[in-house]
């Protein structure tokens, strides 16, 4: 067990990585951050912040001597600079649950091989293999890099023959997975947590929705039946046992009209779609990383009323009055300076609905 007073380490130094710290701060603990980021948003709230590139060698061991465990905030970090922390202190997860992670065909394959539906895919690394994946997938589809892509980046939909080409020369890139369709009734997503014990515990499905890819919207409830509840509750604690998690992982997946539940994509990580738990939970998301990865034993997830998170993207952060005046929301401002299309710059947690 790692007791409070010990010192959490963060590699990234987003939002997630802000309110991680801010959930340690709360429990006793000190963090470090370690980021290639100046200004970031996570350092305004931190004890320690580490500027320097991910692959600073020197900079990395100075990191470890300073923390008593280390985590991180988001996949794209090289998993030697990982390995090489791993070397010097813990690290949870383990490298190897983000080495599948962050490659869209290995996090497919894996979760396959635990006998658990995906979207159909086509691994394409030439225009042949592309030409080839849309005649066996079918029309439309979406090419997507395998690894790098966020927030609609890094993918395109493919609707005609016509397109293919110029598909596969958007993306520049030397490795990409092409899904078949999924015709979903929703999108949903399940956090799970799981401890060194081997002990899980499943935050309730949510309801996600995106605009412009995008996730502009969580609702709790999800609204689906307790059968399906049910089933995306199982596959994402078979997904965290198959992985050997300690710590939090993010499964979204898509919900179809017959009830079958298909993977979309894994994060090892805090997750946009459990900002809700901040307000509306018995245990944040947060907080429960922290009790993951210190051995604490795991919080109850249980979601204490309805809510929606709304995230806040570009200039939307400049139009707060209506929540200022709703004494049932919840406002979540990342600091972040510079307001960009696209950027998440704040949530919104609206309890009741």
């Amino acid at each position: 067990m790692i007791k409070a007073g010990a010192t959490i380490g963060i590699v990234g130094g987003g939002q997630l990585g802000r309110m991680l710290a801010m959930a340690a701060a709360h429990m006793g603990y000190r963090t470090c951050i370690f980021t290639p980021e100046k200004d970031s948003p996570a350092s305004h709230v931190a004890t320690v912040t580490i500027v320097a590139d991910y692959q600073d060698q020197e900079a990395l061991a100075q990191f470890a001597r300073q923390v008593d465990v280390v985590t991180f905030e988001f996949e794209n970090i090289p998993p030697e600079s990982l390995q090489q922390l791993q070397s010097r202190v813990s690290v949870f997860p383990d490298p190897s649950v983000l080495h599948i992670c962050r490659n869209r065909l290995r996090e497919k394959h894996f979760v396959q091989d635990l006998g658990i539906p995906t979207a159909p895919f086509h691994a394409v690394r030439s225009l042949a293999d592309l030409r080839e994946g849309v005649k066996q997938l079918g029309l439309p589809c979406v090419l997507k890099t395998t690894e790098l892509g966020y927030d609609g980046k890094g993918q395109v939909k493919i609707e005609s023959a016509d397109t293919i080409e110029a598909a596969w020369e958007q993306l520049k890139t030397g490795e990409a997975v092409l899904e078949g369709w999924v015709p979903f009734e929703r999108e949903i997503s399940v956090i799970v947590a799981r401890d060194a014990s081997g002990s899980t515990q499943a935050y309730d499905p949510v309801h996600n929705i995106h605009r412009h890819h995008i996730l502009a919207e969580t609702h709790v409830p999800a609204g689906i039946s307790d059968e399906a509840a049910q089933k995306a509750r199982a596959v994402a604690q078979a997904i965290a046992s198959g992985i050997g998690l300690i710590g939090l992982l993010a499964v979204e997946m898509f919900l179809e009209a017959d009830g079958t539940v298909r993977v979309n994509e894994l994060a090892p990580r805090p997750h946009n779609s459990g900002h809700w738990t901040l307000d509306a939970a018995a245990t944040s998301q947060f907080e429960q990383q922290v009790r993951a990865i210190c051995g604490l034993g795991l919080g109850d997830p249980r979601a204490l009323c309805s809510a929606i998170m709304y995230n806040l993207i570009g200039d939307e952060v400049l139009s707060l009055d209506a929540y200022y005046s709703n004494p049932q929301a919840h406002i979540h401002l990342y600091g972040k300076r510079e307001v960009k299309a696209g950027r998440k710059m704040g949530h919104v947690t609206v309890l009741g609905g």
